[in-house]
Parts: C-alpha cells; sequence; structure tokens
C-alpha cells in the first residue's frame, strides 16, 4: 500500500468513528446533541444530551437514543423523526422540526420551545 493510501485508510478510519455534534438553540435553552454511532447508522442507541439553561445556567447531561418513522414493513426505520432521553418520569423529546419538549409523566407539558438547529 503506498503511502498516500495508508493516509487516507488512517483519516477514514477516524472519520467514521468519531463522534459528531448538531446544536439547538431555542429561548431558554441551549441543547447539544452528540451521537457515538458510525456515521450513516440509521439508528442509533447511544446519544448524549446536553441541555442548558440560558437563564439559570444550570445543565443536564442524558442518553438516550433516535426516534424514528418505521417504513411499510413496520419495522425497519425509514426517516429521522428526533431524539428521545429519559431521567426518571422526566421524557425529553428533541424534534428534528427544531422542537424541544420536555414532558413529566403521564402527559404534562413542562417545556414545548420551538428552535433551530446548527452543527458543530
Amino acid at each position: 500500500m503506498s503511502d498516500v493510501m495508508r493516509i487516507f485508510a488512517i483519516a477514514l478510519f477516524f472519520l467514521a468513528n468519531t463522534a459528531f455534534g448538531e446544536m439547538l438553540e431555542t429561548e431558554n435553552y441551549r441543547v447539544v446533541i452528540t451521537m457515538h454511532c458510525d456515521e450513516g447508522e440509521v439508528s442509533c442507541e447511544d446519544i448524549s444530551y446536553k441541555g442548558t439553561s440560558k437563564r439559570s445556567g444550570n445543565s443536564i447531561n442524558l442518553k438516550g437514543k433516535t426516534l424514528h418513522q418505521t417504513c411499510a414493513d413496520g419495522i425497519t426505520p425509514c426517516q429521522l423523526l428526533g431524539y428521545r432521553f429519559q431521567n426518571g418520569n422526566i421524557t425529553y423529546n428533541v424534534y428534528a422540526s427544531g422542537l424541544l419538549q420536555v414532558i413529566r409523566e403521564p402527559q404534562e407539558i413542562l417545556i414545548e420551545e420551538q428552535g433551530s438547529w446548527s452543527y458543530e
């Protein structure tokens, strides 16, 4: 293998195994989502959430997974809807549309804010 090919192969290895993230900015919160799965995987069960209040500066770190709409077969994930994180009886949903929603079971909406995405 030539030196150029060896360097290219090493670069591809590191790029494929690097976590990548997205940041959602709403009026009152900054949420950083980091996927720890290989790029190109349709679903991921290893996602980090760091949510920070712009008012208080308090933050929370959670682990979660992707949310998908399934294909016609009812099994295969087709479209990414967003991400879900659980903290006891509180569910944090971060949707691809930019909606941040925090719900306390059974159905009490604690936070519902629209934001915009940027990519790190």
